[in-house]
C-alpha cells in the first residue's frame, strides 16, 4: 500500500457519527461550488460590486470543466470500499470539489483580503470532507488544491492588470496635470 492510501485508511478508520455528517454537508456545500457562489453573492451585494459574482462564477465554471478534463486524462479509480454520503462514477483526480474550492476562495481572497483564512480554511475543509467521506485519495485533493490556486489566478489576473489602465483612461485630467 502507498503512503497515500495508508492516511486514506487512517482517516476513514477514524470517523465518528458525531462528524459523518458535517464532512458530507461540506462536500454537498462544495458541491459545483455553490458555497462559493452564495458567498459572492452576499459580498456583491454588500458592497454593490456585481463583478464579484461573475467572476467567482467563472472561476467555478473553470474549475469544473479542468477537473472533467483531468478525470478524462487520468483514469484513477477512487476509492470505492469507505464512501460516505452518495456514491459517485466518475474516476478522482483531480478533486473537482478541491479544485473548484480553491480557485473560488482565491476569486474570493483578492476582494475579502480579512476573510482570506476563513476562505481558505473553508476550502481546506471542502477538500479534506472529500478524503474523510472516502471520495478521494489525498494526492487527488492536494492536485485539485494546487490546480485551483492556479485557476483562481489566471480568473482574477486581467482584472488586475486591466482595472487601472481601465481607470487612467476614462479618468478626467486636469488642464494643469502633466502627461
Amino acid at each position: 500500500m502507498t503512503w497515500e492510501r495508508h492516511l486514506e485508511h487512517w482517516l476513514v478508520a477514524r470517523r465518528t457519527p458525531a462528524l459523518d455528517w458535517f464532512f458530507i454537508a461540506l462536500s454537498w456545500i462544495g458541491r459545483l461550488g455553490l458555497v462559493w457562489i452564495a458567498i459572492a453573492l452576499v459580498l456583491a451585494v454588500l458592497w454593490r460590486r456585481p463583478a464579484i459574482v461573475l467572476l467567482v462564477l467563472a472561476a467555478a465554471a473553470a474549475g469544473e470543466l479542468l477537473s472533467d478534463f483531468g478525470k478524462a486524462i487520468v483514469p484513477r479509480h477512487r476509492p470505492f470500499e469507505t464512501q460516505l454520503g452518495p456514491p459517485s462514477t466518475t474516476h478522482s483526480f483531480p478533486s473537482g470539489h478541491a479544485l473548484t474550492s480553491f480557485a473560488c476562495a482565491t476569486v474570493l481572497a483578492f476582494y475579502a483580503p480579512r476573510l482570506r483564512p476563513l476562505l481558505f480554511g473553508l476550502a481546506a475543509l471542502i477538500a479534506l470532507s472529500r478524503v474523510y467521506n472516502g471520495m478521494h485519495y489525498p494526492t487527488d485533493v492536494l492536485a485539485g488544491a494546487v490546480l485551483g490556486v492556479a485557476v483562481g489566478l489566471i480568473v482574477v489576473f486581467p482584472t488586475r492588470v486591466r482595472a487601472p489602465r481601465m481607470l487612467e483612461a476614462v479618468r478626467p485630467r486636469s488642464p494643469r496635470a502633466p502627461r
